[in-house]
This record gives structure tokens, sequence and C-alpha cells, in this order.
């Protein structure tokens, strides 16, 4: 079966032609940096390959031009649309609808809809997804894999939050947590090097968008996004953790709408909000020429991670290893070293030359001394949501 896999973030696209249950890809390929007139294009198969920089100005638009590369005569894999059986949505928000895989129908992306104020960033672009590739593969069965599913494990004493009870049993208001899918691929795969029957793994998921879980004998127990993805790290456009007084502040004494806070914390704050920029590569480089807002902005980008560390090997008691993943987290030797630094408490001590270099596979960094593996894991959503697409389509 020949399953399309799409993973629309907040900036960029992700998309895979697999082959399963064999899991070969057909064709992988990236749309970064959407909303540019300078986004990259990338298509790669066994015979041909593509890096185009053009005007991508939405995701709708980006999707389009995939199709296109599929179907197109020279480079394409496909003839027609219909070799396609089915796509495989990555969808953020399951909100408290969904707590498993699902077949999309219009019910569904109603409730995905519904959602977009939960994942204003992702949500919106999922359904775009959506929406195009029920037209360009009108034959295949869509099916949405959520982000938040692999995180309904997280026990009500962290996933709940302290407000009245009322909010938690009538408007469903908790931590549901995001990343899932990425989350669960690494840590399976950190499971399998650690080969323990008991495991306590933080998985790091370094992107655009950025989370850390607490993975405790493979089951999601803590996590540092929450009701949305917009608290926890440091991101590109995200504020990340904030005092709710600045809200009330912004709003009662700067006379900000809620929208313009909403706006403010999850499209010009982060990284961005902090440099200017909201690429890391970029702010590496300031940050090396002498930029001290960006040297800062790393600086503080580091020191919320470590933060988190700190917390999850608390309640955990103990931690056998630390996973590096997505962009960020797989290509950084920068920001991998700098969350490192002075982690001996915890029997944390990173290999400065293993830290060098692009990780295509798994690839261990710690040093000899060190008392907890340090894995830098490249994740693969595109492949977890296809197996849980065919899963569920050949039942």
């Amino acid at each position: 079966m020949k399953i399309l896999v799409i993973n629309s973030g907040s900036s960029s696209i992700k998309y895979q032609l697999i082959s399963i249950p064999e899991n070969k890809v057909v064709c992988k390929g990236l749309v970064e940096r959407i909303g540019y007139k300078n986004a990259v294009v990338h298509f790669k198969s066994d015979f041909h390959s593509v890096n185009e920089e053009l005007s991508i100005l939405d995701h709708q638009a980006g999707l389009e031009k995939i199709a296109d590369l599929l179907l197109d005569e020279n480079k394409g894999v496909i003839s027609d649309a219909e070799e396609i059986e089915a796509v495989g949505h990555r969808v953020v928000h399951g909100g408290s609808a969904f707590v498993k895989t699902t077949i999309i129908d219009s019910k569904v992306k109603e409730e995905i809809k519904s959602l977009f104020s939960l994942a204003p960033l992702h949500n919106p672009a999922n359904l775009d997804g959506i929406v195009v590739a029920e037209k360009v593969f009108s034959s295949a069965t869509q099916v949405a894999v959520f982000d938040t599913a692999f995180h309904q494990t997280i026990p009500v004493v962290a996933h709940k939050y302290a407000i009245p009870n009322e909010f938690y049993e009538n408007n469903h208001i908790r931590l549901y947590g995001f990343h899932g899918t990425s989350h669960q691929y690494v840590s399976g795969k950190a499971i399998e090097v650690l080969a323990k029957k008991h495991s306590k793994i933080i998985s790091i998921h370094l992107g655009n968008g950025c989370s850390m879980t607490a993975v405790k004998d493979g089951k999601s127990i803590d996590h540092s996004l929450g009701f949305g993805p917009m608290n926890g790290l440091i991101m590109g456009t995200r504020s990340g953790d904030i005092d709710q007084s600045v809200v009330l502040y912004l709003q009662q004494e700067l006379r900000m709408t809620a929208e313009e806070v909403g706006t403010l914390l999850q499209k010009k704050s982060g990284m961005l909000g902090l440099t200017g920029m909201s690429d890391l590569r970029d702010i590496e480089i300031a940050a090396a020429n002498g930029d001290k807002n960006a040297k800062l902005a790393l600086e503080m980008n580091a020191y919320r991670i470590k933060k988190y560390i700190g917390s999850y090997v608390a309640i955990m008691n103990g931690l056998d290893a630390i996973v590096f993943t997505a962009g960020i987290g797989e290509n950084s030797d920068m920001i991998r070293a700098m969350v490192c630094d002075n982690m001996e408490y915890i029997g944390v001590s990173l290999d400065l030359k293993k830290n060098t270099g692009h990780v295509v596979n798994l690839k261990s960094i710690e040093s000899a001394d060190s008392k907890v593996k340090i894995f830098v894991i490249p994740t693969n959503e595109e492949l977890e949501i296809a197996r849980q697409t065919f899963a569920l389509v050949s039942l």
C-alpha cells in the first residue's frame, strides 16, 4: 500500500510517500520557510532530486507544489493520483474528542476546526493539508494521527491544572501535550538501544516548535506543552512559559485585546522577539558575529531546557537517557553542548568530538564516563504516521 504522509508544521511541510508494510520510502521532501518569498522546496527519490527556491506564501501553495512534484511527468514517482491509497495527516490538537488515529470525515474536519484556538499555528495548517489532499487524492482514505494521543498516559496529578474542578470536568481544560508522534518514535528507538526492562528517558524535540517529554517505561508521564502548544520551552516565535500576571498586565494596563496578546505570544515572541530572527541557524551565525541579543537568546533557550531536565529527573527519580531530536535537536551541536554543559550532577557528560557533524542515524554523543546516555535520534514522524495509518485502514 502506498501511503502519502503529510506533516504540516507552523512554517514547513514534511512529506513522504511510503510503501507499507515494507516501510520503503518512495520519495520524501520538505517545504520550508513557508510565508516567505525565498521558501525552499526539497524533493528526493531514488532517481531524482529537486532543491528549488521560490515564493510560497501559505500551506496550500506548498501542498499544491508537492502534488505537482509527485505527479511530474519526468521527476515524479506516480503516474496517477489513484496509486495513493491512503493519506496520513499529522494533526496537532485532538482535544478530548480524539485519543487515537481516526479516519477523516466531515465531522472530524469540523472538530479539528473547532480546536483552531488551541493550536492556531498548527491545526489550520493541518486542515489545509487535509482539504487539499482530498481534492488531489480524491480516491484515497484520509487519516488523522493526533500529536496529543501519545500523552494520554500522563497521570491526572500532572495533567490537571489547579483551577476550579468545573473547568476540568465541563470544559476539559487540562494538559494535552504535543509532538507525541515524534516523542513516541524516538523514545522507542532509545528503549531499543538501552535494552532495559525499565527505562527513564527525557525526549527533547527542538524545531520551530519545541517540547520535552518525560518517558518512563515507554509511556509519557509529563510534558512541557499543555492545553495548547504555547508554553514550556522558548520556541521560534512562541514565548514558552510566562507569568500569567504578564498576560493580565498586557490586557488591563496596556489595553491589548485577547487577540493581540495571543498574536504577541504566539507569533511575535520566542527567538523572533528576542533577536528579530526565528530561524536558529541565522541566530547562531549572528551570535558568532558578536550579536549580544542573539547570544543571550541562545543562553536563555538552553537554560529553559535545563530547568525542565531537572524537573523530569526529579519526577522519574533518575535518568537513563536524554534524546535530542527534530530540526534543531538533530543539527545544532551548539544547542546540544549548551544544554549538556555543567550537568555532571545528574550524570550527564557530553563528548564534544562526538557531538559534531551531521546526524543521519541514531548517534551516541556522551563521554565514556557519562552515567547517562545522550542520543541524537533523527525523528521519523512520517514513518510512525504511515504505520498507524496502515494499521487502521487495513483492518
